[in-house]
């Protein structure tokens, strides 16, 4: 990788989102970190002048569940190619009416509800304690995404509390009611956690667009894979028309506090 190829972009896809076919030019590198390997290969694309680090969250072809994924080797494996702000695309469910199948949403709070993830680059002897309750999202990034899909017609919900669930099972009508109802959360997802937490360690900048594939079980209809995917290949091309008007225009300087929780983290 020259320094004219360093990227400060990553993309993260998700469901349906394996292979970046909005780059203009592409070359593959694989990344060794000391976490194990990332999901996949690292794929540096450019858009006009731009050069971008895209990584398929699950692999290609989809060969990794969510409680599964090495989270902590995929941001590093960004962050070691100079990575400094991460868009990341996954698939979720709606826990409201408005928030409809084929909706673009971006969280700005999430509730974590998973069990069983390495959730710290920091196990000891040095230890951090990240705050990143008001702004868990990066507020620059939302904004730009915002822009760039309004600009393009898309349905998009500028805000919202993603529920994280430990997956790979979806949710019961039990549980799915108490999202909605207790904690009254807007979507649901298996992927955010500890993703957007390793990346604020790092003081990445950490977005999401959400992609609405379907009712949570709450609505009174039984969500399977197959649903899912169905409605993620008609998301995925609008995902893709959203990125590439998106990523030039993400500032290298930032305009942020993402990294400045990192000046009251250590003890």
């Amino acid at each position: 990788m020259s320094v004219r190829e360093k990227p400060f972009i990553g993309v993260i896809g998700g469901s349906g989102l394996y292979d970046p076919e909005f780059f203009e030019e592409t070359k593959e590198i694989k990344v060794h970190t000391p976490y194990g390997p990332p999901s996949d290969n690292i794929v540096l694309g450019r858009i006009k002048d731009r050069w971008i680090a895209f990584l398929p969250r699950h692999g290609r072809g989809h060969k990794i569940p969510p409680h599964k994924i090495n989270y902590r080797a995929n941001i590093w494996a960004l962050y070691s190619l100079g990575v400094k702000r991460i868009i990341a695309v996954s698939a979720c469910g709606s826990l409201r009416k408005d928030y409809e199948p084929g909706d673009f949403v971006l969280p700005d709070q999430f509730v974590d509800m998973t069990k069983t993830r390495v959730y710290s680059f920091y196990d000891g002897p040095k230890v951090a304690h990240i705050q990143i309750g008001l702004e868990p999202f990066c507020p620059e990034l939302r904004e730009i995404i915002k822009s760039a899909g309004e600009k393009l017609g898309i349905k998009i919900h500028p805000k919202g509390t993603y529920i994280c669930i430990e997956g790979p099972r979806f949710s019961t009508k039990a549980e799915s009611w108490i999202w909605k109802e207790v904690f009254k959360c807007d979507i649901i997802g298996m992927t955010l956690v500890p993703e957007i937490n390793l990346a604020r360690e790092l003081g990445m900048c950490y977005a999401t667009i959400a992609l609405v594939t379907d009712y949570d079980i709450w609505f009174g209809h039984v969500v399977d894979a197959k649903m899912v995917v169905e409605v993620m290949k008609k998301n995925i091309e609008n995902a893709k028309k959203l990125l590439y008007e998106v990523l030039p225009k993400v500032p290298e300087e930032k305009h942020c506090a993402c990294e400045k929780v990192l000046e009251t983290a250590f003890l």
